[in-house]
């Protein structure tokens, strides 16, 4: 009998126990790995989480004098640093830097701090500015000539980049170009906070003027 006129029986047996083991295996192996499916399920939304903290974040930078609103940034009613009896007192004057935003040469002013018993406080006074921009000062590590004023000066190293850690000050230009702002902190500084910077607070790596101390 020609083999296409052999019965298929023993084929046709085998082939369905074949396709019964795929499937039972395939079933294992997604019963197996129901455990991985569910934690890529929760990965697939941490990372839409973690997507939409992103788009967030970018809000916040935007806002980012917004997000700061309940940090000490100054006080324009606070005793100056120069007006603190007993205090030791440093002083110095703001020189324009080459970083500075365009028409920025008729920027002058001056800056003290001042460490005493409950602290440290810090006064900046500067004309010439844009009026009705606002503006940040912080205290930096390093001496103006030093990559102008090098890093910001942190309390603890390597800490949080926001008051308390930092000294900030916030403020907004007059009518006639004029601000003052004074801030305090409860911590004493000491040598290590050798300069302040002042920046346009929308363009903060255009650093506007350095005062040393």
């Amino acid at each position: 009998m020609p083999l296409s006129d052999q019965p298929q029986t023993g084929r046709s047996t085998t082939a369905m126990a074949l396709s019964l083991a795929a499937v039972l295996l395939g079933s294992l192996a997604l019963t197996a790995c129901g455990g991985d499916t569910s934690d890529s399920g929760a990965g697939d939304s941490k990372s839409s989480s973690e997507k939409d903290s992103g788009k967030d974040s970018g809000k916040d930078d935007e806002m980012a004098m917004d997000g700061m609103e309940g940090m000490d940034m100054g006080d324009p009613d606070a005793t100056p640093a120069n007006e603190i009896k007993g205090a030791d007192l440093k002083e110095g004057t703001f020189a324009v830097l080459d970083t500075a935003p365009p028409d920025s040469d008729g920027v002058k002013g001056t800056a003290w701090l001042a460490q005493h018993d409950d602290g440290t406080t810090v006064s900046v006074m500067l004309s010439g500015l844009e009026p009705g921009t606002e503006y940040m000062s912080h205290l930096h590590a390093q001496q103006c000539a030093k990559d102008n004023g090098g890093d910001h000066f942190q309390f603890k190293k390597g800490g949080p980049t926001t008051p308390p850690n930092e000294v900030h000050l916030a403020f907004t230009a007059g009518d006639d170009g004029k601000a003052m702002m004074t801030v305090n902190n409860d911590t004493k500084v000491g040598d290590g906070a050798r300069a302040i910077v002042v920046h346009p607070a929308k363009a903060m790596d255009n650093k506007l003027a350095c005062a040393d101390f």
